[in-house]
Parts: structure tokens; C-alpha cells; sequence
């Protein structure tokens, strides 16, 4: 099979997951999986879904970057180097020839590609490798995994994995937005931004604070040059979108 037969849904496959991936149960995974987001373990989480699935690596890519060609779109990843550059320019091209709909459409649903012949794999993995897609907020990600050339995944436990990878992936934004907004703003520029948010003047603001308009307006200033904001508007969408307020 070459590469122009990617992108076909195979059959429901039957077959449970590996055996040693369900040493733990799914309630442990997901306390597991919580543990270490929050200690930004991001690359530890996604091997536990990889072993708990059966597969033997993990890539995860921000589809929205793939534009872009190169690597910038893989957010992490253990597959080798050689295939993630060489595979880089075909993944490209196929989400570049799926049209809007068919992304949509194919959310949770497990997609089985095959790789080049000239792509050099870790011996004993499969020249097939699964790709399932998810949705965090409106961040299109993509899971792909190599698994054993003997193993047959499950396709109910893939679509579980990718609800867990969004659960994961959505707790590394939080965290990550959370030491953005701690690094880069302080927090009298946050508490501006909060009564800015809330409709209050300058003038109101220096009241509420105990400190003068002008430094007010000061705070506000150095706020929508960290934030590449213009107006005060767009400094209050971009509090919102990254959850500063």
C-alpha cells in the first residue's frame, strides 16, 4: 500500500489493547494523567496513553501550524527524528487537500495511513501508523501513533485515548496560560485589566486602587505593549481569549 491510500477509515477492529497498557485501570490513568499535566509532565502523559492504548510512540501535532511545513507544528513527540522530518512535508500535504468538512467530520475517528517504503522504522513497528484527531477550544490537534506490527489496536479505545490526550492537552493550556499570564504581566497591570473589563474609567480605577490616573493610565500602557494591543478594547479580548481575566 503506498501513501495515496492514507487517509481511509479501516474496519472497527475488535481486538482489545494491549495487554500491558491496562495494568492500571482508567480511573488511575486519568489521576495519573492529571498528576502530571499539572507538574508539566506533558511528554509523561502521553507515553501513559500510549501504553495504556498498545503503541509504541506519540506524536502530537497542532494542525493549524502544519501550514507553516517543517516542525513547528509538532507539539511532542518520542517518534524517531529521521521520520518525523521526513513524514513532516506528507502530513502537510494531506491536511492540506482535506477540505473544512471532512476535518470536522473526522474528529474522534481513528485514521490509519501507511508510511513511504523509504521512511527507516524502529524494528518491529508497523508500517502503519494511527492518526486520531481532537478538538481543544478551537485548536485542532492531532494525535499519531506507531504501535507493534503484531498489534491490533482498538479503534473504542483510540477514540478513548483522544478524549484523554484533549483532557491533558487542555490542562497543559491552563497551566501554560497561568505561567504566561504570571511571567509576562504583573499583577497591577492584571487588576487594570480586570476593572477595565469591568467597565471602570481610569479615574474610577485610581479610586479603587488608591494610586494616581496617571499611573493608571501607565499600567495600561505597558499592558497593551506586552499584549501587542492598540486599544483598550483589544487589550480586554486579549485578556479573555488567554484567560488573564
Amino acid at each position: 500500500m503506498d501513501i495515496s491510500q492514507a487517509g481511509v477509515v479501516w474496519p472497527l477492529q475488535t481486538a482489545a489493547p494491549h495487554k500491558s497498557g491496562r495494568e492500571i485501570s482508567r480511573e488511575q490513568l486519568i489521576r495519573r494523567l492529571a498528576e502530571t499535566a499539572e507538574r508539566g509532565g506533558f511528554a509523561n502523559a502521553l507515553a501513559a496513553l500510549t501504553d495504556y492504548v498498545g503503541a509504541t510512540h506519540y506524536l502530537l501535532a497542532r494542525h493549524e501550524l502544519s501550514q507553516d511545513g517543517g516542525l513547528d507544528s509538532v507539539v511532542c513527540s518520542d517518534w524517531p527524528f529521521d521520520v518525523v522530518r521526513r513524514l513532516a512535508g506528507i502530513v502537510v500535504d494531506l491536511n492540506a487537500k482535506t477540505t473544512e468538512l471532512e476535518k470536522c467530520l473526522a474528529v474522534l475517528q481513528p485514521c490509519f495511513h501507511t508510511m513511504p517504503d523509504d521512511i527507516d522504522l524502529p524494528r518491529g513497528v508497523s508500517r502503519e501508523y494511527c492518526a486520531v484527531v481532537f478538538n481543544v477550544g478551537r485548536t485542532r490537534f492531532s494525535l499519531m501513533l506507531l504501535f507493534p506490527a503484531d498489534v491490533i489496536l482498538s479503534q473504542a479505545g483510540l477514540r478513548d485515548i483522544a478524549l484523554l490526550a484533549a483532557y491533558v492537552a487542555s490542562l497543559k493550556t491552563s497551566v501554560d496560560a497561568r505561567h504566561e499570564r504570571e511571567c509576562d504581566l504583573t499583577e497591577r497591570e492584571i487588576e487594570c485589566l480586570f476593572w477595565i473589563a469591568e467597565g471602570k474609567t481610569s479615574e474610577e480605577i485610581a479610586v479603587i486602587l488608591g494610586i494616581s490616573r496617571n499611573t493608571i493610565n501607565n499600567y495600561i500602557t505597558s499592558v497593551m505593549r506586552k499584549t501587542a494591543t492598540r486599544t483598550r478594547s483589544e487589550a480586554i479580548a486579549h485578556a479573555v481569549r488567554n484567560n488573564l481575566v
